[in-house]
């Protein structure tokens, strides 16, 4: 019989074999992925266009040579961007027999578009799922509210022309209403309700100023359990239209109560978004 060699623990990267027990037939993988959702069709994979679950599937299927289907922790739409994107895929133990995780994070990054950056790779218990086993997710959307147009945040951000500051703290008492458990019916696509929950959580609803690149703005941090088509946009859409004061604060709990889309604020542009993390 064949001596089993040992694990490669040196700086070239962790082996995910070898070890003195039997491996399992099925491994479990994890990427946390970042990508500029400017160059993608949105996160899930859709015939004849370029997306973000796509392109990874593409370089795991160029690696494999076949298949390999990825679970997504949340599905961005076209033009939202990631930070902190999870995906998991399963592999056969045999498939993965002697590669380390550096490398394979290395040769996904090579196959994968511009824009688009495996930050970290890891193997996670059989049973893992980074849609079903995620605790809870955080996005932020960012405001610019300067009286010209930014440059370098032009893609990252919404700029919202004004002649002042929007009113922070009307923004903050209106974001109250939001947090906890309740039907988000009134904030999401209407078309994407039908038949089904529109139940959520939100855990927090946190305003906080910033200067980036030389612009002034306000980034809206929303985390929850899990979030419906376009809900953080509609949540930023509407918290806009409270700080420039053309809606009370109140306005957005009765928007909330109404489980009516037409009730609530517009939809903020996608390119303001950011998926930021995902909590296990």
């Amino acid at each position: 019989m064949t001596e089993k060699q040992p694990v490669d623990n040196t700086a070239s990267g962790v082996l995910l074999s070898n070890s003195t027990e039997t491996p399992a037939a099925v491994r479990t993988l994890a990427l946390t992925v970042a990508y500029d959702g400017s160059g993608f069709k949105g996160f899930a994979r859709q015939p004849g266009q370029v997306t973000v679950q796509g392109a990874i599937e593409q370089a795991l299927l160029t690696l494999f040579r076949r298949e390999v289907l990825t679970t997504g922790a949340g599905r961005t739409d076209s033009g939202v961007h990631a930070l902190g994107q999870v995906v998991s895929f399963n592999l056969g133990a045999d498939e993965i027999d002697g590669r380390s995780l550096v490398k394979l994070q290395a040769s996904l990054n090579a196959l994968t578009p511009d824009g688009l950056t495996v930050r970290a790779l890891s193997e996670r218990p059989p049973g893992f799922s980074a849609r079903f086993s995620a605790r809870s997710r955080e996005y932020r959307y960012r405001v610019i509210t300067s009286s010209t147009p930014p440059v370098f945040l032009a893609r990252y951000a919404w700029w919202v022309p004004s002649d002042g500051p929007l009113d922070v703290n009307a923004m903050r008492r209106a974001a109250a209403f939001l947090v906890g458990e309740h039907d988000f019916k009134a904030f999401c696509v209407a078309s994407s309700a039908e038949g089904a929950t529109t139940m959520r959580r939100i855990e927090q609803v946190f305003l906080f100023g910033v200067q980036h690149l030389g612009e002034s703005g306000i980034v809206i941090q929303v985390v929850g359990n899990a979030f419906l088509h376009s809900m953080v946009r509609v949540i930023a859409g509407s918290l806009v239209e409270v700080g420039r004061g053309s809606r009370e604060p109140e306005w957005v709990g009765e928007a909330l109560a109404s489980r009516d889309r037409r009730a609530a604020g517009p939809t903020a542009p996608a390119h303001g978004l950011t998926f930021w993390r995902v909590s296990y």
